[in-house]
């Protein structure tokens, strides 16, 4: 929800908020100046911690198992059903930044989130009637022909699949970013706050994820696909009414300009262009007369060819303030850090992937005659976030702040660096392991025998499923802060979705990767990196180029975070 309220109203309040005890920039559902003792903070932000932790049950319910689904009833091919899969966790994923977009430009964070779980209701009900309909089992015969389903139930399926990834794009990026809108970044206590907020949030978010992947892939199997799209329906129905319960307490924020802030920070780029060949001492002169010429910023001064009227331009043009400018390089100064990031998501898809596959080689054994699925060693991802992120909260913080005197401890791009490091650890751990790994099936005489489990325990893998976790509490939390505060406050929803966007387009990046050594090195009788048979394949050298990938990218990544203008350049540095 967004108020429109003109210049001066909105400077009126922002000079008597501190003295009135009321938050400026903020409003409450009626559009009334909200006073910081009865709203917003750990009281309204529980309540979007709550939702969250239901729509995260929701999706990992559908994803974890969805390609079970489309191959045991649908009758797909397991190719046919990976593509699918693919296909639907990439417009998930992408979705976001379309969603973000409506809400900052239009709708506002509120609204979206009502109108996005609403669509998740009604693709999730859908999605349990065609999981229930009894037709569905009596045309799947045992060949499993895809012919053999209804159309109608395959489209029905699908239309709700992908209203649910609709959804998801809507809700995704708006409830966290109004959830942090509930701490005011002016007020120290609350600053405080909110550095704890997005930790807690993490948490939340991968403790859902755990309990998700045991109980919905147990009901799904063993008692029924109809119950186990219909809990998570039913789960986001008591979250719509949560949500909606806590409105009276929420903080809304103030829309200042009715221009939405794409077409206004897209306008800044058009007009540099345009005013391209002006020179840059007549630019200094332009920003003289303003007074403002101490305002802008060193970076990206092309940008500043947008505070000029083109010569000799006949038709009226707008002129962009010092603020506008600004507003435009705040944007464009995310890049490097998000182009720089990348290579942690390509490392983070690991765990997913060739870990489990290493893990299926190795002796599984927890007590005789019962072995621990080779996918379950993820849960050691999820317990180091669980146990680190008190720690790093309520221990790490504290201690870092008496040093750094900062809120946080720490600076959002120092967080998200040694979450880079320890993502290269990770990958040379698991080279390591791995190395040991092939050394020991040569030593048994089982490199030609990969049906044959390797006598080494599965324990070994734990130590960078561990490292993984822990890299995830530094890079991925401080990525969701960093992007939040960075970007424009109206544009908050979309800075989340842009770092959704880095582990969507990691996934996708490794991908490329595997088919481009899978084709490099593969062929002619010779056995790829990727092997069916792992105790002739390499993974060992594919550990060893993430964790040099790596290496590369935390150097770029510390080039462009030294030179990174932070937003409040007075409270954030690196």
């Amino acid at each position: 929800m967004a108020i429109s309220v003109s210049n001066n109203s909105y400077t009126e309040e922002s000079q008597t908020s501190l003295l009135e005890g009321t938050v400026a920039g903020a409003v409450d559902y009626k559009g009334n100046p909200v006073l910081r003792a009865n709203s917003g903070g750990w009281r309204s932000a529980s309540f979007m911690i709550g939702v969250e932790v239901a729509e995260r049950f929701t999706y990992f319910g559908i994803s974890c198992n969805l390609i079970t689904y489309l191959t045991e009833q649908l009758g797909q091919s397991t190719v046919t059903a990976a593509e699918n899969v693919n296909a639907w966790s990439g417009t998930a994923q992408l979705l976001p930044l379309l969603g973000a977009s409506i809400a900052d430009s239009f709708l506002g964070r509120y609204r979206t989130i009502v109108i996005a779980t609403l669509i998740y209701i009604l693709g999730l009900g859908l999605l349990t009637l065609s999981a229930v309909l009894p037709s569905l089992a009596d045309y799947v015969d045992t060949n499993k022909s895809m012919s053999c389903c209804p159309k109608l139930i395959v489209i029905l399926f699908f239309f709700s699949l992908y209203l649910v990834a609709v959804a998801q794009g809507g809700h995704k990026p708006c409830i966290q970013a109004f959830g942090a809108d509930q701490f005011d970044g002016e007020d120290p206590k609350e600053r405080n706050a909110k550095n704890s907020f997005f930790n807690w949030w993490f948490l939340g978010v991968c403790g859902s994820a755990a309990v998700t992947v045991l109980a919905s892939s147990y009901i799904q199997d063993n008692l029924s696909w109809g119950l186990g799209f219909g809990i998570p329906c039913i789960l986001m129905i008591i979250a719509l009414v949560i949500f909606l319960f806590g409105t009276r307490t929420y903080r809304y924020c103030i829309k200042r300009d009715e221009t939405s802030p794409f077409v206004r920070i897209g306008g800044v780029f058009v007009a540099a262009i345009r005013n391209c060949h002006t020179t840059r001492s007549t630019i200094a002169i332009e920003e003289e007369a303003c007074g403002t010429s101490h305002h802008s910023s060193e970076q990206f001064k092309f940008l500043n060819k947008a505070l000029l009227s083109p010569d000799h331009h006949k038709e009226e043009v707008k002129v962009y303030t010092i603020g506008e400018v600004e507003e435009a390089k705040a944007v464009l100064r995310l890049f490097p850090i998000w182009a720089t990031s990348l290579v942690c998501a390509i490392v983070y898809a690991q765990a997913s992937t060739f870990f489990t596959k290493q893990g299926a080689t190795l002796d599984r054994t927890l007590f005789p005659g019962f072995k621990i699925p080779a996918a379950s060693l993820q849960f050691f991802i999820g317990l180091a976030i669980v146990l680190v992120i008190p720690v790093y909260d309520r221990i790490f913080v504290p201690i870092a702040r008496a040093f750094t005197t900062k809120p946080s401890g720490i600076t959002m791009l120092q967080r998200v660096g040694i979450g880079m490091l320890l993502s290269a650890a990770c990958m040379v751990v698991a080279a390591l392991v791995e190395i040991k790994r092939l050394n020991t099936a040569k030593e048994f005489g089982l490199v030609d025998r990969p049906n044959v489990t390797i006598p080494m325990s599965v324990w070994w893998l734990v130590p960078q499923y561990v490292l993984s976790g822990i890299a995830d509490v530094f890079t991925v939390v401080g990525l969701q802060e960093f992007f939040y505060d960075q970007v424009p406050s109206e544009l908050r929803s979309v800075g989340i979705a842009l770092y959704q966007s880095i582990l969507g387009v990691g996934s996708l990046l490794s991908s490329l990767l595997v088919s481009v050594i899978e084709e490099a090195t593969g062929g002619y009788g010779r056995y790829s990196w990727f092997s069916d048979n792992l105790n002739r394949a390499h993974l060992d050298y594919f550990y060893w180029l993430l964790a040099g990938l790596s290496v590369v990218a935390f150097a770029a990544y510390l080039y462009f975070a030294k030179s990174y203008i932070y937003k409040r350049p007075s409270t954030m540095y690196i």
